[in-house]
C-alpha cells in the first residue's frame, strides 16, 4: 500500500530540460508491502506559470530513500522523518539544480 504521509506544493526555481519551473511538489511516502515499510521524500518540479498552473511534470523528478525495513506505519517513525524532511527535500532538489522556497506554500499540506 502506497501512502503520501506528507503532500504540499511550494514556490520553487529550477530549470530542467531548459524550462523553467517555478513550483515544486515535494512528498513524503511510505511503500509497504510483505511486512516491509519503505519511506521516501520526492521532489517535482513544474512550471507553475500563473496561480492556477499545478501541471505536473515528472520529468524534473528525484526521489530519495530514507528508510526501509522490516515494520509496518509507526507515528512515531513519520514524525522523525518529518523533522529531517525539508533537509532530504533540499537534497534532492539539488540533485536537479533546483532550490524550493519553503516560505511560499502554493497550497496547504496534505496528510495521510
Amino acid at each position: 500500500m502506497v501512502i503520501d504521509v506528507y503532500a504540499q506544493y511550494f514556490a520553487g526555481n529550477c530549470v530542467f530540460n531548459g524550462l523553467e519551473r517555478h513550483g515544486a511538489s515535494v512528498k513524503l511516502t511510505s511503500d509497504s508491502e510483505g511486512g516491509q515499510i519503505r519511506y521516501t521524500v520526492s521532489v517535482s518540479f513544474f512550471p507553475h506559470r500563473d496561480p492556477e498552473d499545478f501541471a505536473i511534470s515528472y520529468d524534473a523528478y528525484a526521489e530519495r530513500e530514507i528508510y526501509h525495513g522490516k515494520g509496518r506505519r509507526s507515528r512515531k517513525r513519520e514524525a522523525a522523518m518529518l523533522e529531517t524532511f525539508r533537509a532530504e527535500a533540499d537534497a534532492a532538489a539539488s540533485e536537479l539544480g533546483g532550490t524550493i522556497d519553503w516560505e511560499q506554500p502554493l497550497i496547504e499540506a496534505r496528510r495521510g
